[in-house]
């Protein structure tokens, strides 16, 4: 069943876990630039709810690999397999990652899914952004807005 065709940001993850809340200020931000954005907890069966809501969705989520923090993380995840161990910073074992395979084995992945994954530096308790991480964002909500229609 087709979805909306307006694009939906998705910003995966907790505002209060310090970089792990560059998901939800990306999301907030866009939707405050009126365009279509939703915060999302991470848990896995709720992504795949949406995935059926929209023909074209972006994830934005904290990645944690050993790279330098704020490096941004481009990946098409309709034409590659999502690695696991990027997004596992969720409380919730069926996360992200899992979502998104387990859609793909289920047909049920939208038409365009693309992940934003921003390496995060702390994720300890707290609703701050480490400075590299917070640059980093706001260099891709500009990017996504003077790409995206806005809601009308």
């Amino acid at each position: 069943m087709p979805g909306n065709p307006q694009p939906l940001i998705v910003g995966v993850g907790n505002a209060l876990r310090g970089d792990d809340g560059v998901g939800p200020f990306v999301a907030e931000a866009l939707a405050a630039k009126g365009l279509a954005a939703h915060v999302h907890a991470g848990d896995g069966t709720g992504l795949i709810d949406l995935f059926q809501t929209h023909d074209e969705i972006i994830l934005v989520d904290a990645t944690r690999s050993g790279v330098d923090a704020g490096t941004l993380i481009v990946l098409d995840a309709i034409a590659e397999k999502l690695p696991a161990d990027l997004f596992h910073y969720s409380t919730h074992r069926f996360g992200l990652a899992e979502a998104v395979e387990t859609a793909r084995a289920l047909g049920a992945l939208p038409q365009s899914l693309l992940v934003y994954g921003i390496e995060g530096a702390d994720f300890s308790a707290g609703d701050r952004l480490s400075p590299a991480v917070r640059e980093t964002a706001e260099k891709l909500i500009a990017r996504i807005a003077e790409t995206l229609p806005k809601n009308v």
